[in-house]
């Protein structure tokens, strides 16, 4: 890996609950808090929205991933927002350009996110999910597929990750 660090944020918009929103903002947070990039889906809900803001809060860099040919229902917390007009296929575009997916959440666009991220051999989180959805997606993609329950399990694994693959004295957000 070489340059800044983007971690993914994979989530239902409309149909995520309040309090996987509330873990989406403090992903966002601590994301942000070790100098690490986050990048959604770019709209102006659900785990996108509230991810992105608890990153531009605690003073990170945030990248969203548009579905249309303009920015309109974007997130006011995407600073930087990429016009797709690609609608559900811009789904390869967040997955191939993070560095590892946190899963939070379960809706269609999720799970083909998920598939597109075995698919590509991404290392994914997937963070507080059901039985359900850990046996589908760890029979998919055995080794590549990690657990947490947590917001600080999660930042754990990715800390371990990006020190294997980068060496370690690059996760402490420091340039």
């Amino acid at each position: 890996m070489s340059g800044k660090i983007i971690i993914g944020v994979m989530g239902p918009g409309e149909n995520a609950s309040p309090d996987e929103n509330i873990m989406a903002y403090d992903l966002g947070r601590e994301i942000a808090k070790q100098g690490w990039i986050t990048l959604t889906g770019g709209r102006s809900f659900g785990i996108m929205d509230a991810s992105l803001k608890g990153a531009v809060e605690a003073g990170g860099l945030t990248i969203g991933i548009l579905p249309g040919d303009n920015d309109k229902n974007s997130s006011e917390h995407a600073q930087i927002k990429i016009v797709t007009s690609m609608g559900s296929g811009r789904n390869y575009i967040s997955v191939l350009s993070s560095h590892l997916i946190v899963v939070l959440g379960m809706a269609s666009g999720t799970a083909s996110e998920v598939a597109l991220a075995l698919k590509s051999r991404k290392k994914i989180i997937l963070l507080n999910q059901d039985e359900i959805t850990i046996r589908f997606f760890k029979n998919l993609g055995t080794y590549n597929v990690l657990l947490a329950k947590t917001v600080a399990e999660t930042i754990q694994h990715i800390k371990e990750y990006v020190g294997m693959n980068q060496g370690v004295g690059s996760t402490d957000g420091q340039d």
